[in-house]
């Protein structure tokens, strides 16, 4: 095994791949205030234009059980510069897109290379690292999780508004091109132990064909009217087939590229279901705010960025606190509190206004930070330490599979649910409405026309119907948050301090 980096040299190259790790982080809520200028260039819906978020996740998620093969085949370091490589030029052809299918099929590339760099980043960096430095190296690595997320959203405002929202991709060429070429000329001549393990191949086969065609009936569903059209229902039925075939393949095979053996343990999965429903219900938060924002409260893309990033602030300072906490405190209690302020923050929510000013907006998300990290930092070490201890590199990856496969799954689903809800809300608004006709009466009579008159109430019950969808998926946030803020507690108390180190 090659010998840990010392002086300049591990200060430069942890700085490298710190910031490989910094970009894929990034770009997983870069283009979340960019889906209206997506949308508007490139001639399609916003909620066609969603996929540029949902594809990207589920490619990041399918690659995770990949990433450790292909490091034991080709070696750490090689894998992570030609991710790191592929990250920069998949980009630009992001960026020069001139379709949608083009965006997407870019977001699939470049999820499948950010999916292999996520993982391998913080493996590579406990390798340059002397062992009695490991703290230092999660560090580097949590920072820039951490971070990362806080600046995607404003970053990709200010990009959007001001240079377009192509330049969200350039951006990470010149960085790609430097850092993996720096770090190629870094660690030149270290040598890496490679084996040749089996792969799974039909387990693999198996895993991408059910969640693909699950990802698609979620997308496609509200467009073709769930299950009356025939590829929706051709798409269920060979999801589930799918599933089934995978769950019985995969408990069957020697090599499984996923180890479902680990679901023996009940502490397992009452965490791993906790983290990817939360998570997942947060995370429709995130994408239904900017929406919202841009669409019916007139915000840029720049201030919709703001009202979203800002949420970072209070969580950097509160991480290393809550850290510490976590091995002296029942984790399951730091996770149920995490949870239950981020429910509460919902119900806030359900409490918005048209009129609301930006001030007024801000402080659920400012406060939504400690809470998020409350459940972030300390669910991955109750995991990894629910199973035994030649299961734990399988718990990390199989619980941030379902993460980020649930952020898919969420994005996908929040979109559904508002405009189904807004459509019921238009219609129930009507049929309330008893004072119409006289409203635009008394709007022909100040001298507008009729027609000017009926588009101007027609616009205010739109926008009405909106909010009220708006504040129907806060309420149904607020739900699933506090459901999984009480399923916690369903898994044993861990015997000792839990290792943080994962959750970030």
């Amino acid at each position: 095994m090659a010998k840990p980096l010392t002086g300049a040299t591990l200060i430069f190259a942890a700085l490298l791949i710190g910031l490989g790790n910094f970009i894929v982080v990034l770009d997983s809520s870069i283009a979340n205030v960019s889906i209206p200028h997506i949308a508007g260039s490139l001639g399609v819906s916003v909620t066609e234009a969603t996929r540029v978020i949902t594809f990207y996740a589920v490619a990041d998620a399918i690659t995770v059980p990949l990433a450790g093969w292909l490091a034991r085949r080709f070696g750490e370091q090689r894998m992570f510069i030609s991710a790191f490589i592929a990250f920069g030029a998949i980009s630009l052809l992001c960026g020069l897109s001139r379709s949608i299918e083009m965006l997407i099929a870019g977001r699939i590339l470049l999820g499948l290379a950010g999916g292999m760099m996520r993982p391998l980043s913080l493996t590579l960096l406990l390798r340059v690292f002397p062992s009695e430095k490991a703290t230092l190296a999660t560090i580097i690595w949590a920072m820039t999780t951490t971070v990362a997320p806080i600046a995607g959203p404003i970053l990709g405002g200010v990009i959007s508004d001001n240079a377009g929202w192509a330049w969200i991709f350039f951006i990470n060429v010149p960085v790609a091109a430097f850092g993996a070429a720096s770090l190629f000329y870094l660690l030149r001549g270290r040598r890496e132990e490679t084996a040749r393990s089996p792969i799974d191949v039909v387990g693999l086969a198996l895993l991408v064909t059910w969640v693909t065609s699950l990802q698609l009936l979620l997308d496609e569903g509200r467009n073709l009217d769930w299950f009356a059209a025939t590829e929706i229902r051709a798409l269920a039925v060979v999801a589930a087939i799918g599933f089934i075939a995978f769950l019985i393949w995969e408990l069957t095979e020697k090599h499984p590229i996923v180890n479902l053996r680990v679901f023996r343990h009940r502490g397992f999965v009452v965490a791993s279901v906790t983290y990817a429903m939360s998570f997942g219900a947060f995370f429709a938060t995130i994408v239904l705010i900017p929406l919202w924002l841009q669409q019916n409260m007139g915000y840029t893309a720049t201030w919709a960025g703001y009202a979203t990033g800002i949420m970072g602030i209070f969580a950097v300072f509160a991480s290393p606190i809550i850290g510490a906490a976590s091995a002296k405190i029942d984790p399951r209690l730091i996770i149920s509190t995490g949870i239950g302020g981020l429910a509460l923050i919902s119900v806030w929510r359900i409490g918005f206004t048209p009129d609301m000013t930006f001030l007024q907006m801000a402080w659920p998300m400012l406060l939504t930070g400690p809470f998020l990290m409350m459940l972030f930092i300390p669910i991955t070490g109750l995991c990894i330490a629910s199973v035994d201890p030649n299961e734990q590199a399988d718990a990390a990856g199989i619980s941030n599979f379902l993460r980020t496969l649930a952020t898919a799954f969420a994005a996908s689903l929040v979109q559904t649910g508002w405009i189904n809800a807004a459509r019921v809300n238009q219609s129930g608004l009507v049929g309330a409405m008893q004072q119409g006709p006289a409203t635009i009466e008394t709007m022909v009579a100040s001298g507008l026309s009729r027609d000017t008159a009926t588009a101007l109430l027609t616009n205010v019950v739109e926008s009405q119907s909106v909010m009220l969808a708006t504040l129907n998926m806060f309420a149904v946030v607020a739900l699933c948050l506090a459901f999984t803020g009480a399923l916690i507690w369903l898994a044993p108390k861990p015997k000792g301090p839990i290792n943080t180190s994962g959750g970030h």
